[in-house]
């Protein structure tokens, strides 16, 4: 089995879905590693890297037509990419972020080639499946990215400083969506020496809010199932958002640094501040929207810019964990890796259907698309069993 990696189309993006260190284990796999030559440089990975473990340089083009296993970022999502999906056939396999539910048209067209296609987004939160959960290894890298940009833009510092000038106070703290990402910026902003506080609606995250340092923010609201089986939150209605907007505009106005991480996925993110409650935060204050591919928390974002709103700095930034490529990528080919050794057996692949990890994240075999969330997104009838 060849499985080739593809330098990244997508605009902005450095990583790379293969780091020199994975290829042994796709080696012992029985998956031989074919890398188009420069792929891991902007990751900080040279070609010699790869070669010094077993791997093979090809161009793209041979690629294409010689490997039929393709490892991916982003490249071949969201349809960008026309010219590699237009020389996709139906024996290849595809595996990558594909964003089957915010861009479905894309899974579409990779199925209309007649390709297998996995996307990672769509791993199940099951503990067998804990390794291979890109999710998690990437909402790590942008938590932690998110508190650094706030903390290079805000005009104080960030602990307390006792000094013969006098002392200086700790800047304030506010996470809102304590997913993996925002407990990471929690982490983050308490080792930088911040006053932290943080709310989700999950009243379960309580306690792994507390375990960083914390304080969780309690607010009378009850929410409706708020969390599903995969540990996600749910979409709530909007009365339950405007009420929520209310309680957290005090919280919001008292602190320096707000971090919001609350995405629902396959849902438009949830506006929880807004252009009044920014209004309310003292000059020089800091957002930073970690929703902004899904829409954006804060009303005041222009995702992928940073802008300034009643004196009060809004970023809104896309694709973070791409600014921290090296890092972000060996995560990221580590939890490749395990997927795809789950799917090896022998050099070759083995689509078990009843496997809950093949079931739950392929989106498209045999020119159809076959996850019932994605033919949903697309307005197409479920499939016959």
């Amino acid at each position: 089995m060849k499985a080739g990696v593809l330098k990244e189309t997508w605009p902005g993006e450095a990583r790379v879905a293969v780091v020199p260190a994975a290829v042994a284990a796709l080696g012992r796999a029985g998956v031989d590693v074919v890398v188009e030559a420069g792929a891991g440089l902007a990751a900080g990975f040279p070609d010699a890297e790869y070669t010094e473990k077993g791997a093979t340089l090809a161009g793209r083009g041979e690629i294409l037509s010689s490997c039929p296993l393709l490892l991916t970022v982003r490249s071949l999502a969201g349809g960008r990419d026309a010219e590699a999906i237009g020389q996709l056939r139906p024996e290849h396999v595809v595996v990558g972020f594909l964003d089957p539910l915010g861009s479905p048209q894309g899974v579409r067209e990779l199925a209309d080639r007649g390709a297998t296609a996995f996307s990672v987004e769509m791993v199940p939160r099951i503990t067998r499946a804990q390794s291979m959960d890109a999710l998690s290894s990437t909402a790590t890298v942008v938590g932690y990215k998110a508190v650094l940009l706030a903390a290079a833009a805000l005009p104080r510092m960030m602990p307390m400083l006792m000094t013969a000038a006098g002392t200086v106070a700790p800047a304030r703290a506010f996470v809102i969506g304590a997913g993996v990402a925002g407990l990471q910026a929690i982490a983050t902003a308490k080792r930088l020496g911040a006053v932290v506080q943080a709310y989700d609606v999950r009243p379960a995250v309580k306690e792994q809010i507390e375990s960083l340092g914390g304080k969780f923010v309690e607010l009378p609201l009850e929410a409706t199932d708020a969390e599903d089986k995969g540990g996600y939150a749910k979409a709530q209605d909007e009365t339950f958002y405007r009420r929520q907007r209310e309680l957290l505009a005090k919280v919001v106005a008292e602190s320096d640094i707000v971090i919001s991480a609350a995405a629902v996925p396959g849902k438009k993110a949830p506006v929880l501040v807004t252009e009044e409650m920014v209004a309310g935060m003292r000059p020089g204050s800091v957002i930073v929207d970690l929703a902004a591919e899904q829409g954006g928390n804060c009303e005041a974002s222009s995702p992928g810019e940073t802008v300034t709103s009643h004196d009060v700095t809004v970023m809104a930034p896309e694709n973070l964990a791409a600014t921290v490529p090296y890092h972000a990528s060996q995560l990221y080919a580590k939890n490749l890796a395990n997927f795809v050794v789950n799917l090896a057996a022998d050099g070759a692949l083995q689509l078990d259907k009843d496997d809950e990890i093949v079931q739950q994240s392929m989106v498209a075999r045999g020119g159809e698309i076959v996850h019932p969330r994605v033919r949903e997104a697309l307005g197409l009838a479920p499939l016959s069993d």
